[in-house]
Formats: C-alpha cells, structure tokens, sequence
C-alpha cells in the first residue's frame, strides 16, 4: 500500500527531540527523510544516556526510526555541493540550529529558495523570531517554564514543578509537522515554498491555553470556583497551583487504592461530573447523596470536595486500580488507574494497536518505542529501526548522481 507522504523527501538537519519527533512522524508516513550528520559522531543523542557500551542509544532510536542517515561534512567544498544537489530535489528542509547556522553555513533561506523555489524551509525555534528572549538557547524545562506550564503544575504551598511529558520538545514537534503538512498543501496551490517555524515556548503556551482562560477569569473575579483554594483559601492576582484538580471544570483527584503503602502508583484519577454524580452515589454506596441538598449540585459540593474525596478513597481501600476501575467503569464514571511506565510497556492494548512497538535493531537486537499515536482506517504505519550512523550515505550519494569513484573521494575528504 502506498503512503500518503510517498514522494515527499526532506532533509532532516534536526538534532536531540524536538525536530527529530517532527521528521520521525513524516517518515512512518511515507516521507524520504534523510538525516544529515556530522561525520564520526552523528546525533548528540546516539551516545547520551546509553544502556549498551558503543551502541546508539535508546535516547537516538526512539525518535529517529523510519530515516535514513547521511553524514555530511558541510564546512568543507565537497560537502557544500552534496547539500546543494540535495535541497535542489528534496521538499522540505527541517532544522533546530541555532540562530545564524544555517547563514553561517552558507545556506540563507534567500539562497535555499534561489536552489529551489518550492524548498518548505521548517524550523524549530525556543522563541519566536523577535522575541526579546531570542538569543535564549531553550531545553525542555527552560521550556516548560516560559511557556506557563510550570508555574501552574504542582501543588500550592509547593514550588513550580516539570512535567514528564515533553511539552517543549515532542510537542514542538508535533506542531511543525502540522505547519509543513499545510505548507505542502499550500505548496500545492500556489507553487511556492514558504518558510515555517515554531517556537518551543509558544508550543507550550498553546498548550496552556485553559490556564490563560483561567487568568482572565481570575483577573475579573477574583476567585476560580474549581481549584481546591475556592472556597477557604486565598487567591493571589496569578492562576494557582491547582495540586491534581482537573483543568475543565469537573472537580478530580488522584484517590489512594489498596497496596498504596507499598506500591507509590497504586492509585486513580477519579472525576466528578455532574451528569456522573447520581451514578458515583450508587457506585460508593451513597445513594442517599443523590437527592442531598449538600451535595446534588456542583456548588454545593465544592465546600465538601474534599470530603467527598475522602469517602470514595474508603471505598477504595480493598480495592485495587485495576478493580476500582473495572467497577467504575459499569457506572460510566470518568476515572483511570494511574498507570506505569512498565506497565504500558507491557499493555497487550497497546501492542495490538501499535502504539507500542517492538523494533529489531541491526546492533541491539530489538527494543521498545512508541508507534504513532494517530490511527488510520487504510492505513498502518510500519515502524523500522533507526539507522546506523551514516549508513544510508553511499544510497543518497547515488540517488544524487554521483559515480562510485566521486563517492569513494568524498569519503576520503571527509575522513581528512
């Protein structure tokens, strides 16, 4: 079966998590992504955080299945006219150098669009061009921070607190990919390529977007009616911590289960909805709450939420997650087991759809990643390993019209 990203190629010139999720995407949709590299070391990634002496580590093959690795010496003449060639027959070019690389490199947009008008130059930026914070170089965390994730995650007489979750890389990534799919469908219409980039902080802000309604809620009221501060406890001119709350309304919590003394995750997210509320009743054996003037109504429950709270993690108490779960689920009560990194890994669920994905690796033998989190009806993305440093190069090199003797010389240059 075809792809739909079939005949798309792109130079990936992207390095550590937020560009190499964006391309990592493309390719298990068909797109030719070439990952260019430099020669002898590659992707700081291939080396960091290894759990094999002299093997690409997991950090590298995770984010990187599907491409095809081209080194490349682009400081030298030899290198500067391979890229040249290269750009001149590829789609898109996608990159998260740092401010000036690409100009230092020779290679300014007004240069890549002489090459090759219809050239979707897609950047990954930590602020947008003109930001005051530009210069900036942005992480994860730094991120995370700039992005208002942080100073509303945790709880309140707590400080600001990361989350586990990439917002600043991955999710990034995920939003270029966005803006170079509809680049391309520009492209389409118009015939011309255009430049695209996004910035980490914004990522997060977009993110982060119920917190900024949160503000502007605040800044009118004075107060926010679902976070646990309302209504006993004070509220400052800034959206607070709001602890394990839910973000849309419906009070929740993460409510203890039985073995939580020995097991640190044996818990549940558990959701209070109104329409759920008389279901919730019967569920925990409160059915006399149902008709309860004291708690039959959103506002009249916040004063005794976490009283609420309290009870349902009586209920819990000979119960397990996955028991409490598969018992509120009959009673459609919003809620989840909060669930390990281990045991996601093994979820046969997950297997089955591909979200979870077994790859063999030429030197590790096969390891785990993460498949694509979008589903087709016609379509299944097939996940291959991430590729050895620079063992697509001869192929490119080839594709691009050089003889075996021009090869063989610019591995030598290279080697220089």
């Amino acid at each position: 079966m075809s792809k739909p990203l079939e005949g798309i190629k792109i130079i990936d010139f992207t390095h550590v998590q937020a560009g190499p999720a964006c391309t990592q995407l493309l390719a298990w949709f068909g797109a030719d992504v070439i990952k260019v590299e430099r020669p002898g070391s590659g992707d700081v990634t291939r080396t960091q955080l290894r759990d094999i002496p002299d093997v690409d580590a997991l950090y590298f093959t995770m984010l990187n299945s599907n491409k095809k690795s081209l080194t490349l010496d682009t400081k030298k003449p030899e290198g500067k006219a391979v890229l040249e060639k290269l750009i001149k027959e590829s789609d898109v070019m996608v990159e998260n150098f740092g401010p000036g690389a690409l100009d230092r490199m020779g290679f300014p947009w007004h240069t890549i669009k002489e090459l090759n008008p219809k050239m979707i130059l897609a950047s990954v930026k930590g602020f947008s061009d003109g930001h005051h914070y530009d210069d900036l170089k942005v992480y994860e965390n730094v991120a995370q921070c700039a992005g208002g994730a942080a100073s509303t995650t945790g709880f309140w007489d707590g400080p600001p607190t990361i989350s586990a979750a990439a917002l600043g890389d991955s999710n990034t990534g995920m939003h270029l990919a966005i803006g170079i799919l509809t680049a391309l469908i520009g492209r389409d219409k118009t015939g011309k390529g255009q430049k695209v980039a996004v910035s980490m902080q914004d990522s997060v802000l977009n993110l982060c977007r119920v917190k900024l309604r949160d503000q502007q809620r605040l800044d009118r009221l004075g107060y926010l009616e679902e976070y646990p501060q309302y209504p006993h406890g004070e509220f400052s001119d800034v959206v607070p911590r709001g602890g394990n709350a839910g973000g849309g309304g419906q009070p929740g919590w993460v409510l203890k289960c039985k073995g939580w003394e020995t097991d640190p995750n044996s818990y549940i997210y558990f959701t209070i909805q109104g329409h759920a509320w008389a279901p919730i009743c019967r569920a925990i054996g409160k059915p006399e709450w149902i008709e309860d003037s004291n708690y039959n109504t959103a506002s009249a429950r916040q004063p005794h939420i976490f009283d609420i709270f309290k009870t349902i993690e009586e209920w819990l108490a000979d119960k397990t997650k996955f028991e409490a779960v598969d018992i509120l689920r009959k009673f459609d009560i919003p809620c989840a087991p909060v669930l390990t990194m281990k045991e996601l890994a093994n979820d046969p669920s997950l297997r089955e759809s591909g979200t979870i994905a077994e790859v063999p690796h030429k030197e590790r033998g096969t390891y785990l990643t993460v498949g694509s989190p979008i589903k087709f009806s016609d379509m299944k993305p097939e996940i291959t390993a991430s590729p050895l440093l620079g063992e697509h190069t001869d192929e490119v090199l080839e594709s691009l019209g050089y003889s075996s003797a021009e090869i063989a010389n610019l591995h030598q240059q290279q080697a220089v």
